[in-house]
């Protein structure tokens, strides 16, 4: 279904009562998720009314349509009557600047990938830009500021397919402030709550109807949704702390993955850059996992080293190993439940 097809009145006023959207886990198999026509309308109308979009707004579409972050963006042009644009052909960062400046896009979703790749081509944002959500993943703090400096208002933004994409985002009021990618503010919509596990829940009317199983439609029990990621929530704001796969057993102790690989990138003081470099669990024997450090193109030991001489015991990271490219979803997102198979074997050690 193109863009056009989407914004226009028949579709939403007519017909298309449900969209299934196919979520591509990065640390699995994806899942058939089932969204309503007024899920995905009142997430649109929150997150204009968020970000202050109006009529003389333009928002622009540089994400895949197939994704719930681009449907939403093509759902909120409509919701609010405003200017759309969508960028054609495969992503550049060099077209996509031209694009924004040309179409006088105002609001403009990306995720991490797109920013870093914005700031390697050394793009300088529009003065018509207002907003830029990054969802999709972490946008880490340097990168973020190195972002508003040249001109980009990012934005940290936590969501999902089941919930129509827009959770919590920051609000525009920080963009004068130094960038943080956490807290996030919790969008009106939303009712959010810890699990005693530490993960949130969730209810509000733009939740995802039920799901797609074998060719059958499975109807959402309840009206709190439990999600899979681990947050810290504090009054209407959240800190997302990854995914609950994420923590593994070494040697009987919870390990969190994705903390070591922050830790291995902020002590290798930028010899490792974001996105390159991703810690991957591997089943052992002795030691019920091992921790791999895999390096898209050049291997660096000298960073796991380095890592390992003030790691504990139990996070050090016994092996390494490089790929000439990460396997990564249509959205930048790197497949790290292919990483683990890919992998197994044929480290080197640290």
């Amino acid at each position: 279904m193109d863009a056009e097809t989407v914004r226009s009145a028949a579709f939403w006023e007519n017909g298309g009562g449900h969209v299934v959207f196919r979520t591509s886990g990065s640390t699995g198999e994806g899942s058939e998720v089932v969204l309503s026509k007024k899920a995905l309308l009142l997430s649109a109308a929150a997150v204009n009314e968020w970000l202050r979009v109006d009529a003389a707004s333009v928002w622009g579409l540089a994400l895949p349509m197939e994704h719930v972050g681009g449907f939403g963006v093509a759902a909120r042009a409509y919701a609010a009557g405003c200017g759309f644009s969508r960028f054609v052909g495969k992503w550049d960062a060099v077209r996509c600047t031209e694009w924004i400046q040309r179409e006088g896009v105002t609001h403009l979703s990306l995720v991490p990938t797109q920013v870093y790749d914005l700031l390697a081509a050394g793009r300088e944002g529009a003065s018509s830009l207002r907003a830029v959500v990054v969802g999709g993943g972490r946008l880490v703090d340097q990168a973020g500021q190195a972002a508003r400096d040249s001109g980009w208002p990012v934005l940290a933004s936590y969501g999902m397919t089941e919930a129509c994409s827009q959770v919590a985002t920051q609000s525009l009021e920080l963009l004068g402030l130094p960038y943080k990618s956490a807290p996030l503010e919790v969008l009106p919509l939303w009712e959010v709550g810890e699990t005693p596990d530490g993960l949130l829940k969730l209810r509000g009317e733009a939740l995802f109807s039920g799901v797609m199983k074998g060719g059958s439609f499975r109807a959402r029990e309840g009206d709190w949704f439990v999600t899979k990621d681990r947050v810290v929530i504090c009054g209407n704001t959240l800190r997302p702390l990854g995914r609950a796969d994420s923590l593994v057993k070494v040697m009987g102790e919870l390990i969190d993955v994705e903390a070591v690989e922050q830790r291995l990138i902020e002590i290798s003081a930028g010899r490792i850059g974001e996105g390159k470099c991703v810690v991957v669990p591997i089943p052992d024997e002795r030691r019920e996992h091992q921790l791999v450090a895999v390096f898209e193109g050049e291997g660096l030991p000298s960073c796991v080293v380095d890592y390992n001489r003030v790691a504990p015991g139990i996070e050090r990271i016994a092996k390494w190993v490089a790929c000439e490219e990460f396997p990564r979803t249509e959205l930048g997102k790197i497949r790290r439940g292919r990483l683990m198979e890919l992998f197994q074997d044929g480290c080197e050690t640290a």
